[in-house]
C-alpha cells in the first residue's frame, strides 16, 4: 500500500477514534499526526520532523496577537467593564419591547467585540443580567438562551482570535478580516434581537421597564465611553497604519490594565492570577496551532485535500451546491469541535475548492467563522451553551429547547451571509482593504 495512503488513513482514523474516546483534541491531532509522519518517513526521522513543524507553526509574529488579546479579555472580565457595557446597552435599547433581553444581546455584542471571547461574554454578561431578567418575569430558560445565542457575535466583531487563526491558515490580511466581520457580526445580533421581539409579542406582559431619564442615560453612556473606546483605538490604529494587529493587541492589554486600575476593579495582587488564567488559554490555542502544522504536512503529503476536492467536484460542478455542502459539513463539525481546531483542520481542505470557483478568501473566512460560531452554542461540545446554562444555574436540556428559534434564525442568517458576499466585502472595499 502506498505510504501516502497509509498516512492519510492513520491520520483520519486516529483522530476520529481518539475524539470518540474523549481524548483532548490537541492530543488526538498531535498523536495521530505523529504516527502518520512515522508511517511515511520512519520513526527515527518522525520526531525531528514533528518538532520542526511544531516550531515553524508557532514561530509567527502575527500569532503574538492571540496571547495579548486573550490577556486583554481576561483583564476586561475582571476589570468592571461588563457592568458598564450592560448599562450602556440598556440605555441604547431601553425603549424596545423586551428591553432587558435586547440589552443582553447588545451587551454581548459590545463585550464580545471588546474581549473577542464568546465564553467570557456569556459568563460576564449572563451573570449580571440574568437575575434582572428573572425579576422582570422572563422565563429563566429563555433568558439563558438569549445570553447563549448572542454571545458568539463578538467572535465575528473584531478583534477576534478566531479570525486571527483563519488569517494564519489562509495567508489573508488580519486587518481586512477584522473589518469584514463587522456587518455579519451585527447581523448575528440582529437575528437574536428579532427572536426576542417575537417572544415578547407572544408574552406582552414580560419585559416592561420604565423609561431611563435623559440625564441618567447620558451619564451611563459617558461612563461606558472608555470601555467602548478601546475598539476605536485598536481597530482605528490598524486601519490608520499606526500599528500592526499584533502591536494593537499589546496596546489593548495596556489599555485594559489602565482601565482596570482606574475602575479600582483590578489590584496589583490580582495580576498573577489574571496572567495565569490567560496563559492557560493561550497554551491550549498554541498547542493546537503547533500540532495542526504537523497534520497539515501529512495531509499535503497524502493528498487528502486533493482527494476531498475531487470527491466534491465529482458530485457537482455547481458552485452554490458545493458551498451548501461545505456549510453543512462545517455545521456538523462545529457540533463536536471548537472553532480553532476546526479552522486549522478544514480550511486548508476547503479553501482551494472555493477559490477555484471565485469565492474571495476573506468572504470565505467570515462564512466559516459564522458557521463554526453556531457550534459553540450546539451540543455536545458547545462551550458557550454549557457556560451559559451553568451561569443561569439551569439544566442544559431546557435551555436547548429555548434555543431552537435562535438556531433557525441564525442558520437563515448564515445562508444570507454566505450567498451575499457584499455583506462581508463591502466595508473592506470602502476602506480600500479588499483582497487577501
Amino acid at each position: 500500500m502506498d505510504a501516502a495512503l497509509v498516512a492519510g488513513i492513520v491520520l483520519v482514523v486516529g483522530i476520529a477514534v481518539l475524539l470518540l474516546a474523549r481524548v483532548p483534541i490537541a492530543v488526538a491531532v498531535g498523536f495521530s499526526a505523529f504516527v502518520a509522519v512515522a508511517a511515511v518517513i520512519g520513526m527515527e526521522k518522525a520526531s525531528f520532523v514533528a518538532a520542526q513543524r511544531m516550531f515553524t507553526g508557532v514561530n509567527s509574529f502575527a500569532l503574538l496577537a492571540i496571547p495579548f488579546f486573550i490577556l486583554a479579555g481576561v483583564l476586561m472580565n475582571n476589570g468592571g467593564i461588563a457592568g458598564r457595557l450592560i448599562d450602556a446597552a440598556k440605555v441604547l435599547v431601553g425603549r424596545m419591547p423586551g428591553s432587558l433581553a435586547q440589552t443582553n444581546v447588545v451587551a454581548n455584542a459590545l463585550f464580545g467585540s471588546v474581549s473577542g471571547a464568546a465564553v467570557a461574554s456569556a459568563a460576564a454578561v449572563g451573570g449580571v443580567i440574568g437575575p434582572r431578567q428573572a425579576k422582570e418575569g422572563y422565563d429563566r430558560n429563555f433568558s439563558a438562551a438569549v445570553n447563549v445565542a448572542s454571545a458568539p457575535s463578538g467572535m465575528l466583531i473584531p478583534p477576534s482570535n478566531t479570525l486571527i487563526v483563519y488569517s494564519l491558515v489562509s495567508s489573508t490580511s488580519i486587518a481586512t478580516l477584522f473589518v469584514a466581520g463587522y456587518i455579519p457580526g451585527i447581523l448575528w445580533a440582529v437575528a437574536c434581537m428579532f427572536i426576542v421581539w417575537l417572544y415578547v409579542r407572544r408574552h406582552p406582559g414580560v419585559g416592561v421597564t420604565e423609561r431611563v431619564p435623559l440625564k441618567l442615560a447620558l451619564l451611563t453612556l459617558w461612563r461606558a465611553v472608555p470601555s467602548i473606546l478601546m475598539i476605536v483605538v485598536v481597530i482605528g490604529g490598524i486601519l490608520a497604519g499606526i500599528f500592526t494587529p499584533t502591536e494593537s493587541a499589546a496596546i489593548a492589554v495596556v489599555y485594559c490594565l489602565v482601565l482596570g486600575f482606574a475602575y479600582r476593579a483590578v489590584k496589583v495582587k490580582d495580576l498573577p492570577a489574571i496572567v495565569l488564567d490567560a496563559t492557560r488559554t493561550t497554551s491550549i490555542v498554541m498547542l493546537l496551532v503547533g500540532v495542526s502544522t504537523i497534520m497539515a504536512w501529512v495531509m499535503a503529503f497524502s493528498g487528502i485535500p486533493a482527494a476531498i476536492s475531487s470527491a466534491l467536484l465529482g458530485l457537482t460542478s455547481n458552485p452554490s451546491i458545493i458551498l451548501v455542502l461545505i456549510m453543512i459539513i462545517l455545521l456538523i463539525v462545529g457540533t463536536f469541535m471548537d472553532p480553532t481546531p476546526a479552522i486549522l483542520i478544514f480550511v486548508p481542505i476547503f479553501l482551494p475548492i472555493v477559490t477555484e470557483f471565485g469565492v474571495d478568501p476573506i468572504h470565505f473566512g467570515i462564512m466559516v467563522t459564522f458557521n463554526l460560531c453556531l457550534g459553540t452554542i450546539t451540543p455536545p461540545v458547545g462551550n458557550v451553551l454549557f457556560v451559559g446554562a451553568k451561569i443561569a444555574k439551569l439544566r442544559v436540556e431546557p435551555v436547548i429547547k429555548s434555543l431552537v428559534p435562535f438556531f433557525v434564525a441564525l442558520i437563515v442568517m448564515l445562508f444570507i451571509v454566505a450567498f451575499i458576499p457584499q455583506l462581508s466585502m463591502w466595508l473592506p472595499s470602502v476602506l480600500g482593504l479588499s483582497g487577501p
